[in-house]
C-alpha cells in the first residue's frame, strides 16, 4: 500500500519498528485490567490505567506474554482520561485476542510506550473511519479537538457505530453515521464511501481516513478524482 502514489499511510502495525527498541518484551510495562466490556458482537472496549501522557492519533503495542509478539492498536480516549481504552475485534483463531477477551479487571497486560505519526492540525479536517478504526477521532474527540470537523462513520451495524450517541451530541450534524446492512432514524443507508461520491465535498484542509485498507483506498481514490490534492489526504490502514 506504501506504494501507491498519493496515499500517505500512516501504518499501525509497527512496520518500521526495530528489534530492541520499544516492543522488546524488557521495555513492555504490566499493566492491571480496570475494564474489559464487549460493546458490540465480538468487539471489545479494553481500559487500563493511564501511565504516561500520549498525543491523539497515537497508538500502542498490547501482548500478554514476552513471548507473543504485540499487536497494535489505536488509543480511544482522551489525553486527561484517567484510563486508556483501546478498541479491539475478536479474531476466533487469532494469537491474540481471544485472550484478551477473556481478561478480568485486575488481569494484567503488558503494554508498549505511545507511537504513531497518525494526528489532526487545527482548521477544518474530515475524518473518514469504518469499524474499531474510529478509535483514534474518539481520542481527538475525547481531548477536545472538535472544532471545525467533520466525522463521516460507517459500519455494517448499528451497533458497530461505537460511540454513536456520543459523537451525534457532541458534532450535532457534523456527525454523520453510514450504515449498510439496517436502517435508522439519522443513519445514512449506505458506505461512508457512497456517501463521498453522491454528496458535495466538505470544505476541509485535509481528510484523515482510518479503517480496513479498502475502504481507505476507495475514500481515497474518490476524493482524487473529485479535486482533492494528494497531500491532504492521510490514512492509517488496520490489516
Amino acid at each position: 500500500m506504501n506504494g501507491r502514489k498519493g496515499l500517505r499511510i500512516i501504518p499501525v502495525r509497527g512496520a518500521n519498528e526495530k528489534p530492541g527498541h520499544r516492543f522488546d518484551p524488557d521495555q513492555l510495562q504490566s499493566l492491571p485490567v480496570a475494564a474489559n466490556v464487549e460493546i458490540a458482537p465480538d468487539t471489545w472496549r479494553l481500559s487500563f490505567p493511564r501511565p504516561w501522557d500520549f498525543v491523539p492519533g497515537q497508538s500502542i503495542g498490547l501482548t500478554l506474554d514476552p513471548s507473543l509478539p504485540a499487536r497494535f492498536y489505536s488509543i480511544a480516549s482522551g489525553v486527561a482520561d484517567p484510563m486508556v481504552d483501546v478498541l479491539y475485534d475478536r479474531v476466533p483463531d487469532g494469537l491474540l485476542t481471544p485472550r484478551l477477551a477473556d481478561l478480568r479487571p485486575g488481569d494484567l497486560l503488558l503494554c508498549s510506550l505511545p507511537f504513531g505519526a497518525f494526528r489532526d492540525s487545527t482548521g477544518p479536517s474530515t475524518w473518514i473511519a469504518t469499524g474499531t478504526g474510529v478509535a483514534p477521532f474518539v481520542s481527538m474527540a475525547r481531548s477536545g479537538k472538535v472544532d471545525g470537523k467533520l466525522l463521516l462513520h460507517g459500519s455494517r451495524s448499528i451497533a458497530g457505530l461505537f460511540d454513536r450517541d456520543y459523537f451525534a451530541a457532541l458534532m450535532g450534524n457534523r456527525y454523520i453515521p453510514c450504515c449498510t446492512r439496517e436502517n435508522a432514524a439519522g443513519v445514512f443507508a449506505g458506505r461512508p464511501t457512497e456517501w463521498l461520491r453522491e454528496r458535495p465535498l466538505p470544505e476541509s484542509d485535509r481528510y484523515l481516513l482510518c479503517g480496513n485498507s479498502g475502504m481507505v483506498v476507495d475514500a481515497r481514490d474518490i476524493l482524487i478524482n473529485r479535486g482533492v490534492s494528494f497531500t491532504q489526504v492521510v490514512s492509517e490502514i488496520y490489516f
